[in-house]
């Protein structure tokens, strides 16, 4: 994300709709709290390259209803990109806001966008979004440590089983070989894997 998310100046919005009137209200709603509206495009296949082109900080959808393709497309935006994401749509259907959350959506309006209460919604949304990021982060980072740690378990075993040493030597082993080639204990231990299997 750019400084724009961290406090650092106009955080820049691409708007998202296919009835440019409706757009051209949001657009002027949203520049009057204080955003920057860096484009205005319509849904579609092109969606995704137009996020690539502008580099926005967020994203608005302004739709009666989410179809396929918007809901597609944020759901890869959000594996590969994740922006936050608000949603002002007609839709009011508990399955079709229940797709838009799962494809990464941070905000979900009903009833379509009410002028006064853009800046709050907005600002819901971010913190929303950045939550749900260092979730995300803390799960990788905790599944990341989580399989070092069950190669470092297996390594230990392999070496008890196959050198005929206990628990604590195997481990001195592993922890020795890793100070002396300045690797992680658990790139040791993936090295003894692949040998001693």
């Amino acid at each position: 994300m750019t400084n724009a998310m961290s406090g650092y100046g106009l955080i820049r919005v691409m708007l998202v709709d296919k009835d440019m009137g409706r757009s051209a209200l949001l657009a002027q709603a949203l520049t009057d709290h204080g955003y920057e509206v860096i484009a205005r495009v319509e849904p579609g296949p092109g969606l995704l390259s137009n996020v690539a082109r502008f580099m926005p900080d967020m994203i608005v959808v302004d739709t009666e209803s989410p179809d396929r393709d918007i809901l597609e497309s944020m759901y890869l935006l959000n594996e590969h990109n994740p922006l936050p994401v608000i949603m002002f749509a007609d839709e009011d259907n508990e399955r079709v806001i229940q797709e838009a959350i799962r494809s990464g959506v941070s905000g979900y309006i009903v009833r379509g966008v009410d002028m006064q209460r853009v800046k709050p919604i907005m600002s819901v949304a971010i913190a929303r979004f950045r939550e749900y990021q260092a979730l995300r982060d803390e799960l990788k980072k905790t599944k990341s440590e989580l399989e070092q740690s069950r190669l470092v378990e297996k390594a230990k075993r392999l070496l008890m089983q196959q050198k005929g040493v206990t628990e604590q030597e195997a481990y001195e082993a592993i922890r020795k070989r890793s100070m002396d080639s300045n690797q992680k204990l658990y790139e040791v231990a993936e090295t003894i894997i692949s040998v001693l299997e």
